[in-house]
């Protein structure tokens, strides 16, 4: 973990903002402000998926470098709170992850609760707004958004066959050529919605991209492949001629509302454009 006086909740990759691009990491750091201190957990808590998403720094920083895109990446665990959940979730603050008890949030006063959506979630999406905005006005279109996370090889017991998977909700637009790109490769499983459904209300993408009727897509890369730097290069590398094509399609620069499976749709979120 990375620690200083001056916590920032969120960290910009600038970038050509023109080219209707935008690239966010919810979960791309495992670190702690110091008034935290570890949340009462050991070191070694910090080195698994349960802290942050291992390897979607690197993979951003490198594809925010090769497409020339600005990114936005939280600069916080997601144990402390999940950037990636609705502010009602009840898995905004997690008291139990994967088998681990988080001492400092249980029990979680309200207060307390209200002060870390302040502190470090609030603003974490007011940056996402913010560059999806300023994207939006300097390509005189709506962006493409992409979010770049990973996860476990195995959870629970089950082994997850893919190398990669990628989220949506009624959206097809990004997701579907990603699919299928990404599938062109024969030494590739690529999931459709796996290893989690891409209907999650409140997240990242419902936030910022489904309420706006913005296209995106969220994509999840097996951790092991991306744990260091040089798979972290390569899976950027895969991925800059898969987003390039795909932001290239007219398609993509359109609004167009199509709902959530999760419910209706509200007219507008905080953070968002």
């Amino acid at each position: 973990m990375t620690r200083s006086a001056v916590f920032a909740p969120f960290e910009i990759v600038d970038g050509d903002r023109g080219l209707g691009l935008v690239l966010v990491a919810d979960h791309a750091r495992r670190d702690l402000p110091d008034e935290y201190g570890d949340l009462g957990l050991p070191a070694s808590e910090f080195d698994r998926h349960i802290a942050y998403d291992i390897g979607v720094e690197a993979v951003t920083r490198r594809l925010a470098e090769l497409t020339g895109a600005p990114a936005v990446m939280a600069g916080f665990s997601r144990l402390l709170i999940d950037p990636n959940r609705g502010e009602d979730d009840p898995t905004l603050v997690r008291q139990l992850y994967d088998g681990t008890v988080v001492p400092a949030n249980y029990p979680m006063p309200e207060a307390e609760r209200e002060r870390r959506l302040e502190q470090f979630y609030r603003p974490y999406h007011d940056a996402v707004g913010a560059m999806v905005a300023s994207a939006a006005a300097a390509s005189a279109s709506p962006p493409l958004i992409v979010s770049v996370h990973s996860f476990t090889p195995v959870m629970q017991g089950f082994v997850r066959p893919w190398h990669a998977g990628v989220l949506w909700d009624l959206d097809d637009r990004a997701a579907r050529p990603l699919i299928e790109m990404l599938a062109a490769d024969p030494l590739l499983v690529v999931g459709d919605n796996e290893p989690y459904d891409g209907a999650l209300r409140g997240d990242t993408m419902h936030r910022h991209a489904i309420v706006n009727g913005f296209a995106h897509a969220l994509i999840e890369i097996r951790q092991d492949l991306i744990a260091d730097e040089s798979g972290a290069d390569e899976w950027a590398e895969r991925l800059v001629p898969i987003v390039d094509a795909i932001n290239r399609r007219p398609d993509i620069h359109e609004v167009r509302h199509y709902g959530s499976r999760t419910g209706p749709v509200p007219a507008k979120m905080g953070g968002s454009p």
